[in-house]
């Protein structure tokens, strides 16, 4: 079968779009940074590869520390005037810059397919949930700030490339809703088109927003431990949260250092094996490169059979390659799991990862093959990685503690409850971690002992932006809890304890 793009989809068509949005922060030529209320054609273009088919795409301009810390300066300006601006009138403004990027709803997710390789249906699901998470704070915001004022300082905002919009336009868009001005660093690996034409609409709409491009080592100076900001609130691995922690000089500043974890199923005394297929297979979703992916399961030996058959079902099932190939270009978009991962370094890096651990005795439980995916003829495919799973993975492994963010499942069995709480809770702390089982008092007891901040039974948790707090245990997290009420005490000041894995703060009362 020969697929073909999907019409009116193709990269050129996509960027042109943004540009005629937006056409004072992007062009055919240039990515410009937001300084003090100007689009600036500042900096040196990076190169860059999109992941979808490996072909050059415009990159970042790149800024050095010097400017950015003008624009922390500047950004210090915007919120001492933005912090005194009526609350009626916040919201007026953050519902107008949502109401504009609505407006452009289609080439804001064509613009994540491109960028990070999502499939049009989950390109389409991060811009909505920005979308509809900061409504319900637009008419939960009254409530929330009585009695509480901003902090004194731009929130700095550092996020990873994999949800630009449901993570950090969300978080930025809710920070100035309590008052605060805010700055964002564009992610170097993908999504700064996206971010840059959601900004655009963001500051026509009257918000204090900067947005900057750089190394993020770089630009740490002024980005992390500026005594001009407010607050920072990090996403990304722990190497980098560990870097952006100890870079803090004044650590009474109010931080967020979201640093993951292995997040991991148990399965114990369990019957219900449809029931786990599903979440299963959900959980490939974007190819597991999401802060609250399970890539590992943790299984009562005496079960593996029942698991083994219902895990190969679910792989061998699984649809992936090119977001937007199709058999007749006029086709809907195809419903997949998952496209590319975020580079074919990283893809590289997963094959490497997975052949390690056979070479040192781990059982290759599954290795998937690219044949099975959708792909255009001749179309480069350097950043895919089929499915692959590693059955008892040696402990000198080099992930053995930490999450391989791709497609790379390990599996672990345990004969003794003691043995599947050890095993799960393998990396000192993380954000999520649930348990498959038909024993409600063994659900209980695991709880009792998970070094995860969210904890399911017979359920996945997830990232949540409303009513639910978020936050980790152990390495997982350090600062401020957010989430629901907790988002905007993080970024506000007022009576009360603060939530969070920090000096001074008070941990969140119940595990969620």
């Amino acid at each position: 079968m020969t697929l073909v793009l999907k019409a009116g989809t193709d990269w050129q068509t996509v960027l042109e779009k943004a540009a005629q949005a937006a056409p004072e922060a992007i062009s055919v030529e240039r990515l410009n940074n937001l300084i003090d209320g100007e689009w600036v054609a500042e900096g040196d273009i990076k190169d860059h590869v999109n992941p979808v088919d490996g072909k050059p795409i415009l990159g970042p301009s790149m800024l050095g520390v010097d400017r950015v810390m003008e624009a922390v300066h500047a950004a210090k300006k915007q919120d001492e005037s933005w912090g005194n601006t009526p609350l009626a009138e916040r919201k007026e403004k953050v519902q107008k810059a949502v109401e504009l990027m609505r407006e452009h709803r289609d080439t804001l997710a064509l613009l994540l397919v491109w960028e990070i390789g999502k499939p049009w249906k989950l390109a389409c699901a991060d811009v909505d949930r920005a979308f509809e998470g900061v409504e319900w704070y637009i008419g939960e915001i009254d409530r929330q700030m009585e009695g509480r004022d901003p902090l004194h300082g731009p929130v700095s905002n550092i996020a990873s490339w994999n949800y630009p919009m449901s993570v950090l336009v969300h978080a930025e868009l809710v920070q100035m809703l309590a008052g605060n001005a805010v700055i964002a660093k564009t992610p170097t690996q993908g999504g700064f088109h996206t971010l840059t034409l959601a900004h655009a609409m963001m500051h026509r709409a009257g918000l204090p927003v900067t947005l900057v491009s750089g190394s993020g080592g770089e630009l740490s100076p002024a980005l992390v431990s500026s005594d001009q900001l407010g607050a920072l609130a990090f996403v990304g691995g722990r190497n980098n949260g560990r870097a952006a922690a100890s870079s803090l000089h004044n650590l009474s500043m109010r931080y967020m250092l979201e640093q993951e974890g292995l997040n991991s199923w148990g399965i114990w005394n369990y019957s219900d094996w449809d029931g786990l297929s599903a979440h299963l297979s959900k959980g490939f979703e974007y190819a597991k490169q999401r802060c609250t992916a399970y890539p590992r399961y943790v299984v009562q030996r005496e079960l593996f059979p029942e698991f083994l058959e219902t895990y190969l079902d679910v792989v061998k099932n699984l649809r992936f390659g090119h977001p937007l190939a199709v058999e007749h270009e006029d086709d809907d978009f195809p419903d997949l799991h998952f496209g590319p991962v975020i580079s074919a370094s990283k893809a590289n890096d997963l094959q490497n990862i997975f052949n390690e651990a056979v070479t040192r005795a781990g059982v290759p439980m599954y290795v998937g093959s690219l044949d099975d995916g959708r792909f255009l003829e001749g179309q480069d495919k350097s950043a895919y990685v089929a499915p692959m799973a590693v059955l008892e993975p040696p402990k000198n492994w080099s992930i053995h503690h930490s999450e391989p963010f791709g497609p790379l499942d390990s599996i672990v069995l345990a004969d003794s409850e003691a043995e599947l709480i050890a095993a799960m809770n393998v990396s000192n702390g993380n954000l999520v971690s649930s348990v498959a089982t038909d024993d409600e008092d063994f659900a209980s007891r695991v709880r009792e002992e998970s070094q995860a901040f969210k904890f399911g039974i017979n359920k996945p948790r997830s990232r949540g932006d409303k009513q639910e707090a978020f936050g980790g245990r152990g390495a997982s997290w350090r600062g401020a809890f957010v989430g629901g009420d907790l988002l905007v005490q993080s970024v506000t000041t007022g009576d009360g304890p603060l939530y969070g894995n920090f000096p001074g703060g008070s941990f969140y009362p119940e595990n969620p």
